[in-house]
């Protein structure tokens, strides 16, 4: 049931859940704690300095970033934030300019999978007063950025530690889905290779959400980076990593036509929703009506079928957990934050559209 107040927000709209969103924070960090293992957040999902705080409040040691316009963001917001890690190969002379500006106010460390990126990290950082931590970002199975072997990743640890400007500080990797095997097998000879070459490795980075109550079964990683876990999504309760009850994240929507039986339209389209499949059949779960289906968007319509009668009015309001929360936050300006199920408060999302 959707109460008065909530009903009352104009849509679409996105809601978060506080006290959802807490005990996911605090959930997974208990696990952490348990195994040793230091956890730094990653904020894509939320973009929200309110939300980091309550993370470094729970124990997390920083942010991670994936741009810097987003982790510059993040820290004007908040002062609290001194400590972050972007996660994303930073290439361009303005680009640099401003993780220059960035690193005089805070602990920064990047990545780099390449020798081109590190020339350029130097050439940034070579005449600046401190230098630049920097992390080789490894492939271990997920194929997207990183250096193939660990023999590679040895081979640019020697090359970051040898350029001026910068400082060698580890190894990082965001792997496949149920991956900690293939993450502890590539790290661990790695770092073994890297330490005999005379450097210490003191940060073994790993994340992802979908395997985050894995990460025990990877000692070798000294952190991790979850993301998606302080919202939860329709993709994993897919993977069996939450329920319903789990996910801090939905968007509020209107019916505005009926028109046929089993059919009805909601104002929330891909703008809204997002286009994401990622493998599942429709576009999000509408909560209390498991027999319907978001089977189409478009921009700004959503189209809501069932096998039976959709019993909707036009006028009615639906809060729907989308199949990628993380893109959602990106698209709207702020949200709607419940606490004990009522409106507490209407937070900006300062870090949306910082794509650079």
């Amino acid at each position: 049931m959707i109460s008065d107040e909530i009903a009352n927000i104009d849509t679409p709209a996105v809601l978060l859940d506080l006290d959802v969103a807490s005990r996911n924070i605090t959930r997974f960090q208990s696990y952490a704690n348990q195994i040793g293992m230091a956890v730094r957040p990653h904020i894509k999902t939320h973009k929200l300095p309110q939300i980091a705080a309550l993370q470094l409040a729970a124990g997390a040691i920083g942010i991670t970033c994936q741009k810097t316009s987003e982790a510059e963001a993040m820290v004007a917001a908040d002062p609290r934030l001194t400590d972050v890690l972007i996660t994303y190969n930073i290439v361009g002379t303005k680009k640099l300019a401003h993780l220059q500006d960035l690193a005089r106010k805070v602990r920064l460390t990047v990545v780099a999978d390449s020798s081109a990126v590190v020339a350029g990290l130097s050439a940034a950082f070579a005449t600046q007063p401190a230098p630049l931590r920097v992390l080789v970002e490894c492939n271990t199975g997920a194929d997207r950025c990183g250096v193939a072997t660990p023999e590679a990743a040895a081979t640019l640890a020697r090359q970051i530690a040898d350029a001026p400007g910068l400082q060698f500080e580890g190894l990082m990797t965001y792997p496949p889905v149920n991956g900690a095997t293939q993450v502890q097998a590539f790290m661990t000879k790695a770092k073994a290779l890297i330490e005999a070459n005379g450097l210490a490795v003191k940060v073994v980075s790993s994340g992802g959400t979908p395997s985050m109550m894995q990460a025990g079964q990877a000692p070798v990683a000294s952190e991790y980076r979850p993301g998606t876990y302080v919202y939860n999504d329709r993709s994993l309760v897919a993977r069996g990593v939450c329920d319903w009850r789990d996910c801090a994240l939905t968007v509020l929507a209107t019916v505005v036509s009926v028109p046929s039986a089993n059919r009805a339209i909601i104002d929330a389209g891909s703008k809204a929703l997002t286009s994401d499949l990622l493998g599942l059949s429709g576009y999000g779960h509408v909560l209390g009506r498991p027999d319907i289906v978001i089977d189409q968007l478009s921009e700004e319509h959503g189209r809501l079928i069932s096998p039976q009668p959709v019993a909707l009015a036009v006028g009615d309001k639906l809060r729907i957990v989308p199949n990628h929360a993380c893109v959602v936050t990106n698209m709207f300006d702020a949200v709607h934050v419940l606490k004990d199920g009522k409106c507490a408060g209407l937070w900006p999302i300062v870090a949306r559209g910082k794509l650079r």
